[in-house]
């Protein structure tokens, strides 16, 4: 596959979310089918950027990602992030998970879990308002001297945060929700972090599966799945957000591409340090989002794009504090 660089890593174009295999979308693979597809992305397909979190699963899904990718861990780049918000107090660290020790505590728990000494790309999983972004930043960077992470990021930052934290310890690369449906960052954010040669990864690429095509206002979401609270799935909303689906899917007709590719594809096109991490269950959708690295938008295509988008208005959204709501942690099958 073809490589892009976030900062000093190198990864593939493309990566995987690994969130889905253990929680948010529904039903899970077993823990045997989420290894061997984990696996087939690298053996199979030549990605080599995995990304998952401590609060995924409450920690479960990192044990899962630690045994999937564990014969090639020396080979591709792993991601994960500590939560500030998830991390109670407690007699030995009294000021919680957003001080020195804290985030060390942290650390040190996700590396147990993923079965690893060091984590290349690690992310504070959102930025607390009550905290100074740039101490975090300090902490980081003691991290990197000793070993136990390669480069740090941000989520959700705004471009002042990102300006903050990267005075102090370069960022390496900033994660946040960046779609064609979904596109507020390309005001301010994604130009900084191109700047200041910081690698931007997007997370949820295709609206949460809606650019598929694969769902319409008919779908039923259940259980834990997030999109239960996404307004954007909405009976309502799903049918006024058609026209966008549309206009993807003429596009994607005319360059013999599927509509997620075509998603992707505008996004890695516009900026050649943009990485998106779909999430992928199926074997299908591994070939279907690791060959978007291979659909070529041109800058006449990208304008044309653009210019139609604009036209366009988007209905319901994604908001962490709906998704918190759901309260439920869904752990995957054993078999």
């Amino acid at each position: 596959m073809k490589e892009r660089k976030l900062r000093d890593l190198t990864v593939s174009a493309i990566g995987m979310g690994c969130m889905g295999f253990t929680h948010g979308y529904g039903a899970c693979p077993t823990e045997a089918e989420s290894i061997r597809l984990m696996r087939s992305a690298y053996e199979d397909y030549g990605c080599t950027f995995f990304d998952t979190a401590e609060a995924y699963s409450a920690g479960e899904n990192e044990i899962l990602v630690g045994k999937a990718i564990k014969p090639f861990r020396d080979k591709i780049i792993l991601a994960t992030k500590f939560t500030p918000e998830l991390f109670i107090a407690t007699e030995e660290i009294p000021e919680g998970k957003t001080s020195r020790r804290g985030v060390r505590a942290a650390l040190d728990a996700s590396l147990k879990r993923l079965q690893t000494d060091y984590v290349d790309l690690y992310y504070e999983h959102r930025v607390p308002p009550n905290r100074d972004v740039a101490e975090v930043a300090e902490w980081m960077g003691e991290l990197i001297k000793e070993g136990k992470i390669r480069g740090w990021g941000v989520s959700e930052a705004t471009a002042e945060e990102i300006k903050r934290a990267h005075a102090v310890t370069p960022l390496t690369a900033v994660q946040s929700e960046y779609s064609i449906m979904e596109r507020k960052y390309e005001t301010e954010v994604i130009p900084l972090c191109g700047e200041l040669n910081i690698g931007f990864v997007a997370y949820s690429p295709m609206a949460g599966g809606f650019l598929s095509g694969k769902y319409n206002s008919q779908t039923k979401f259940e259980g834990d799945d997030v999109r239960r609270v996404i307004t954007r799935f909405a009976k309502e909303n799903m049918d006024a957000n058609q026209a966008l689906l549309d206009l993807i899917k003429q596009f994607a007709a005319d360059k013999s591409a599927t509509p997620a590719q075509v998603s992707l594809a505008y996004l890695m096109c516009k900026n050649d340090f943009v990485v998106p991490i779909p999430g992928m269950r199926r074997n299908e959708r591994l070939k279907e989002n690791f060959g978007a690295a291979d659909v070529e938008l041109s800058i006449k295509e990208l304008a044309e794009l653009d210019a139609a988008l604009a036209k366009i208005k988007i209905h319901g959204d994604r908001k962490d504090s709906d998704i918190m709501k759901l309260g439920t942690i869904k752990t995957v099958p054993k078999s």
